[in-house]
C-alpha cells in the first residue's frame, strides 16, 4: 500500500485521482479492462508491472494523465517498449516505506527503490 504522504502530493499537484487497482478492492472490476478516469494512479501488484505499463499507455494515448509507482528496472523490455521517453520520471532518494494493508501502518522499508512515471495527458 502507497505511503499516504505520496498519494497526498499526487493529490496536491495532480488533483483528484481514480485508482484502477486499489490494494483492497473487491474484485468486482479489472481495472486492465476498464476505462480509466482523466487522472489515475496506479501502483500495481508488482508481477504484472508489464501489463499496467502497457495499459498506462494506452490510457496517456487517449489523452488521460497516469502515474504510475513501480520499482526503477530499466532493463526490463516493458520499461523501454511502454515508459521511457514516453513518461516523466521521477526517482525517489531512499526507499520507500509501504503500508501494511490489515493495519495501514507503516512496514520495515521496500527492499528495492521506486521510481514515479508521469504519462501526462492532454
Amino acid at each position: 500500500m502507497t505511503p499516504l504522504a505520496i498519494l497526498e502530493d499526487i493529490e496536491s499537484e495532480f488533483g483528484q485521482y481514480f485508482d484502477p487497482c486499489p490494494a483492497n478492492w473487491d474484485r468486482s472490476f479489472d481495472g486492465l479492462e476498464i476505462e480509466w478516469g482523466a487522472v489515475n494512479f496506479v501502483n500495481p501488484p508488482y508481477s504484472q508491472i508489464a501489463e499496467w505499463a502497457k495499459k498506462s499507455e494506452e490510457e496517456w494515448a487517449k489523452g488521460k494523465t497516469v502515474i504510475m509507482l513501480i520499482p526503477p528496472r530499466t532493463c526490463t523490455r516493458y520499461f523501454h517498449d511502454h515508459i521511457y521517453g514516453k513518461a516523466e520520471l521521477r526517482f525517489f532518494r531512499g526507499r520507500l516505506k509501504f503500508r501494511d494493508p490489515s493495519t495501514g501502518e507503516s512496514m520495515r522499508t521496500a527492499p528495492f527503490p521506486s521510481m514515479l512515471c508521469i504519462w501526462r495527458g492532454a
